[in-house]
């Protein structure tokens, strides 16, 4: 193992401990309890090595326990009487021969008794300071037991690491951000053991199946583990009846099991041993009553002793096992399936091709993937090569999605199969591929094909998500209509109708409609595509973001997230993305920037394909970079965002401008953020997408910019929702100049949680309040935008850098001042903001005067140092 793991701080542990040690509590040292691996005897050693003077560790062991005054024989010599009073007495003295000193004892529940009464007595007396560990669960001497109970000793129980501190501690070590569905999975394996999560750690890297993509760090196959872990966890293994481990193997290979079911395999008594020596646990699931480990690793030492053979004739006979019992469910399906892959059992094709779409549904791609080609290799023909197809699309395998497909002629399929192979090749083509042009042929072919009037549906299902992100708004509306208004669609022409309408609805201002839209899908997605839900659901989320109903959103998405624990990375990630638009508009732009970067990374297939379902990622996270004034990632991420942009996702280009817009505001060039927010603003109204023009000249507003007041408040009366008539209200103050109204609107953004929004109505209207010379009035806005600020992170927008920097400058000078201040020429200043050099010189020449500083080194020394002086 290395040894560059950190120690996770305990703070509050460490305190007690150290003033216990120094003498400055009534106890004279504490005992440390909790399970193996928590942490215990790091944390003590940790302390006791700060400590001034001398520290003895004695640690208490099997083989010492039945010696006499084992553990401190070494400090005291060869007995040299057989009377215990008198070889106490020996280790007393040499014990305290050196002075005021330290005993630590490790592992103190496997002391001898003679040790645990030399320890009692040195405690009673006062004449030691004493830290002690022991494992929780344990047989303790009573000795032992009595120094907490009697008050010698402290006693503190050490608690597993949180999901946080465990993330924390892997972060450091690993040196980059670790994938939040990964930490997931680490810290339940590990249930927060530091030791537990060490080995984890260093066994996923040794089996490279821990790995960094963009610089954020995944775990994708099984949590693996060292073999030293193994050799920890088996010592306690061979200890077991064959039997007991007997069950252990049934649910190495598949867990959690039916009780009655293993009873019926390895006998109703092993299960019962195995409860009772805690190594599972029952649980209740309805009637039934599922067995599985009290701690999943486990497992994977069982796995790991488990020969090929032996694994194989035990599942062979799981699966006959199962089978008896009939696989009505998907989730019996999948689970029936997967042992029946490395069993001595026949492949069945028929089970194969079910469970990869059961699996689909419950969108873990990696596995239907898995069951597909193992259909496919028996001969399956069109029914496994779709959800193989499908499957591979999913994960970002493009081409080889399209080249399953591209076997089969659709002459030679009936109108069902060439529903599915057609919408499969249109989405591949269209989505995954980014090919607008191919994809509408391949929509011609279905329009042209398909007769049966309900089939005919889901190709217009199709052409209205087609639409949508085409960004052909009233088109998908129309289209979406079309279906839903039909008698009895089939759940996949609702699944895309609603794909198609909702997300046009949504950017149109038509959100309170998609909530309808949005309970029907709830009824289709059950019989549809597990992963299909998610960039479905983006209009749902965005319709209730842009109607101002952001507790609901929240509400709604995290559905998506639960949905998406069930399933594997592609939908935990897309979930992200839902989340992500609630968190943008509450203004936590930190957490958005973390999330998304892992959406990116986790989506990432690094075949080089158009990644249409992660697109509002690019943007959310140049949008969050921005705001928390990162703003070289932040350039970063918008130039990717340029290189994927096409018209297959046209939908996305005014809100992707929008995220531009930001982007320069934070550079410094808010002037040209003002020009790139209101035409952002301009191609939204073009082209219907109303409430993303208020989003855009909402920007401008915030940017410093109120011409877009008039047009705002004519969106007040088209839009859904109050948030167009509140930007309305925004604009017109900054316009008018009123302090007042500003801070009024800040009031009304923090009541419906939209945070920066408020912080920034809140800065401009501290500005506008120092103008009039209101001092009050100016620090009460000033403290109720910094409150918002650091409440959203400590972010950094326009409006709250001015308010924090109240200087006598105009907008333009200001940007400039600011771009001097970061280093940049006058050739650099105007080749950016597209004017003169000479207009920079004289804009930089007034700033000067206003500033009453001699020169541009400077203006850029004062604003430095108002900056730092701000933070």
């Amino acid at each position: 193992m290395s040894s560059d793991w950190p120690l996770v701080e305990r703070e509050k542990e460490f305190r007690i401990i150290e003033a216990a040690l120094r003498g400055e509590t009534n106890a004279c040292g504490v005992v440390l309890t909790g399970d193996s691996g928590v942490g215990k005897t790091t944390l003590a050693r940790h302390v006791t090595a700060a400590l001034d003077g001398g520290v003895r560790w004695v640690a208490g062991t099997e083989s010492a326990r039945s010696i006499p005054l084992g553990v401190f024989a070494h400090l005291v010599g060869p007995a040299t009487s057989s009377d215990p009073v008198t070889y106490l007495a020996a280790a007393r003295e040499s014990l305290l021969s050196d002075g005021n000193v330290v005993i630590g004892v490790d592992d103190a529940h496997l002391l001898d008794e003679l040790s645990a009464t030399l320890l009692h007595q040195l405690a009673i007396d006062r004449a030691v300071h004493i830290v002690a560990t022991v494992r929780s669960g344990e047989s303790v001497p009573d000795a032992v037991t009595s120094l907490w109970k009697d008050n010698h000793l402290t006693r503190i129980t050490l608690s597993p690491f949180s999901k946080q501190q465990s993330v924390e501690l892997i972060e450091s070590v690993l040196g980059g951000q670790l994938e939040g569905l990964s930490a997931d999975l680490m810290w339940e394996a590990s249930g927060g053991n530091a030791l537990f999560l060490r080995h984890l750690v260093e066994g996923a890297r040794q089996a490279e199946t821990l790995r960094q993509v963009n610089g954020i760090w995944q775990l994708r196959g099984r949590a693996a583990i060292t073999s030293e872990l193994a050799s920890l966890l088996e010592s306690r293994i061979e200890q077991l009846d064959d039997s007991v481990l007997t069950v252990l193997k049934y649910l190495a290979l598949c867990e959690p099991l039916d009780i009655d079911i293993l009873g019926d395999l390895a006998g109703d008594e092993a299960v019962e041993e195995a409860e009772i020596a805690g190594l599972v646990r029952i649980l209740r699931d309805g009637r039934r009553l599922n067995v599985q480990y009290n701690h999943p690793l486990f497992g994977e030492v069982i796995r790991h002793r488990l020969g090929l053979a032996s694994s194989r004739r035990l599942r062979g006979k799981l699966v006959k096992a199962l089978q008896t019992r009939g696989t009505d469910t998907a989730a019996e399906r999948i689970r029936l399936a997967d042992l029946a892959l490395e069993s001595d059992v026949g492949v069945d094709s028929g089970l194969m091709s079910a469970a990869a779409r059961d699996a689909l549904a419950f969108a873990n791609a990696p596995l239907g993937e898995r069951f597909a080609r193992a259909a496919v290799a028996e001969g399956s023909g069109f029914s496994a090569a779709e959800p193989l197809a499908r499957s591979l699309m999913w994960q970002g395998y493009a081409s080889e999605a399209d080249a399953v497909l591209d076997r089969f002629r659709p002459e030679d399929l009936n109108e069902i199969e060439l529903i599915f192979w057609g919408g499969l090749r249109f989405a591949t083509i269209f989505w995954a591929i980014g090919d607008a042009d191919r994809a509408d042929e391949v929509l011609e072919m279905l329009q042209d094909k398909v007769t049966d009037p309900n089939l005919a549906l889901v190709v217009r299902g199709f052409m209205s998500a087609c639409a949508a992100f085409e960004n052909r708004i009233d088109e998908a509306i129309a289209l979406s209509e079309e279906v839903l208004d039909s008698a009895d669609p089939s759940p996949w022409a609702v699944e895309f109708a609603v794909l198609g309408g909702g997300l046009a609805r949504a950017v149109a201002g038509r959100g309170d409609e998609v909530a309808a839209l949005a309970a029907r899908a709830r009824v289709a997605e059950t019989q549809t595509d597990g992963l299909l839900r998610f960039p479905a659901g983006l209009g749902e989320i965005l319709a209730l973001t842009l109607t101002g109903q952001l507790d609901e959103a929240a509400t709604r998405a995290d559905r998506y997230v639960r949905f998406s624990n069930i399933g594997q990375y592609v939908g935990w990630a897309l979930a992200g993305i839902l989340v992500s638009v609630v968190e943008l508009a509450r203004g936590d732009s930190a957490s958005v920037g973390r999330r998304m970067e892992q959406t990116l990374a986790t989506l990432d297939s690094g075949n080089g394909v158009a990644e249409s379902w992660n697109y509002p990622a690019m943007f959310y996270v140049v949008q969050a970079f921005s705001a928390c004034g990162r703003t070289d990632d932040a350039e970063r991420a918008l130039r990717r965002a340029h290189t994927k942009y096409g018209r297959h996702i046209a939908v996305f280009g005014p809100m992707l401008a929008v995220a531009e817009s930001w982007q320069q505001a934070s550079a410094g060039t808010v002037s040209l953020a003002v020009e790139t927010a209101v035409k952002a603003a301009d191609d939204a109204r073009r082209t219907a997408q109303f409430a993303i023009e208020a989003e855009a000249l909402h920007s401008a507003a915030r940017f410093g910019d109120p011409s877009g007041a008039q047009r705002l408040r004519e969106l007040a009366g088209m839009i859904d929702g109050p948030l167009a008539g509140l930007y309305a209200r925004h604009a017109s103050a900054l316009e008018s100049r009123d302090a007042v109204e500003l801070d009024l609107c800040a009031t009304e953004f923090e009541r419906l949680g939209f945070r920066l929004s408020a912080a920034d109505a809140a800065a401009q209207a501290s500005v506008l309040h120092e103008a009039e010379g209101s001092r009050a009035a100016t620090v009460a806005s000033a403290a109720v935008a910094n409150r918002l600020a650091a409440e959203c992170g400590g972010l950094r927008t326009p409006a709250l850098v001015e308010s924090a920097q109240p200087l006598p400058l105009t907008t333009r000078e200001r940007e400039i001042a600011n771009l001097v201040a970061a280093g940049l020429s006058n050739k650099e200043i105007a080749q950016r903001l597209t004017v003169s050099v000479r207009t920079v010189e004289g804009h930089i020449y007034r700033a000067c005067t206003k500033l009453d500083v001699a020169d541009r080194s400077e203006i850029a020394a004062l604003l430095l140092k108002a900056s730092s002086g701000s933070n």
